[in-house]
């Protein structure tokens, strides 16, 4: 009997390990730390799919963005993307950078940060 309550307990344990998803943090060249909304990232700060992307990647166009990224751009990316997305699909950067996540592959823009638009 104890045998099995040992295992339902470590069983449980694990569920509770796995069901919990933890965001990875982002950082930024301006010394700011947060952390990435748990649908976005997959991973932590080494290996995980969200990363801040330069400026130069990102160009403002009607409507939204357009995300432009080569190899070494981001550390998933293995050959040229262009991606455009809807202002209303991008999420508040809380650090004034670009961060993107992409998830499955490299192919799939999962979710985008971008500072306050200014103008």
């Amino acid at each position: 009997m104890r045998g099995i309550l040992t295992g339902v307990m470590i069983a449980y344990a694990s569920c509770i390990q796995i069901g919990s998803a933890s965001a990875h943090e982002a950082h930024s060249s301006t010394g700011v730390t947060w952390k990435y909304d748990g649908f976005c990232c997959n991973g932590d700060n080494h290996t995980g799919d969200c990363q801040m992307i330069a400026t130069k990647n990102v160009k403002i166009i009607d409507g939204g963005y357009e995300i432009i990224l080569g190899p070494g751009d981001h550390r998933l990316i293995t050959r040229p993307h262009d991606f455009k997305l809807p202002q209303s699909q991008a999420r508040r950067s809380q650090d004034e950078e670009y961060h993107l996540c992409l998830y499955p592959t490299e192919d799939t823009l999962r979710c985008f940060y971008a500072p306050d638009m200014s103008y």
